[in-house]
């Protein structure tokens, strides 16, 4: 069994299966402990079917393993556990949503300058990821009758030096 709290890198395909909000809570639910997909839509408040069919996905991309299965009542319940906690996609490949020219009915931008050691940057990075994952569990949580919409998010930062300048 892999370590679901270790970082993975991943490829553009796998990168493009996190780009769904129900993705990414069913695999905060397999971070700690293998579930099965019946076990992770009761959690969510989803139908069985339609974690099953996103769950399905999130395996044969390789992000969920199965680590066990166990004879339940005349059917073989499939035990799935999320493969890493975070994942980091190559050359910084980006939900297109977020994209330029991206044309959303809502959206917002937040921009701020600071001026940052190279330890206080790091630092930032894992705050802003600790902050995004309190989200997902935050919005994981949402009672059945409430209206949702499917936001994404996305924090870049970015020296103002340009590239190949050196003081």
């Amino acid at each position: 069994m892999s370590n679901p709290k270790k970082s993975l890198d991943i490829s553009v395909e796998q990168a493009k299966l996190l780009g769904n909000a129900l993705r990414v809570k069913i695999m905060k639910q397999l971070l700690d402990d293998p579930k099965t997909s019946k076990q992770v839509a009761t959690q969510l408040g989803h139908s069985p079917g339609n974690v099953h069919y996103h769950l399905k996905k999130l395996h044969e991309g390789g992000l969920v393993e199965l680590v066990k299965e166990k004879p339940f009542g005349g059917v073989v319940e499939k035990y799935y556990q999320a493969v890493a906690s975070r994942f980091n996609s190559p050359g910084g490949a980006m939900d297109p949503v977020l994209q330029e020219g991206f044309n959303s009915r809502d959206s917002s931008l937040i921009s701020i300058r600071l001026e940052l050691t190279a330890k206080q940057r790091k630092n930032l990075q894992e705050e802003f990821l600790e902050f995004l994952e309190s989200w997902v569990e935050k919005s994981s949580h949402t009672q059945a009758d409430e209206k949702t919409e499917e936001f994404s998010v996305g924090v870049k930062i970015v020296s103002t030096e340009p590239k190949g300048e050196e003081e």
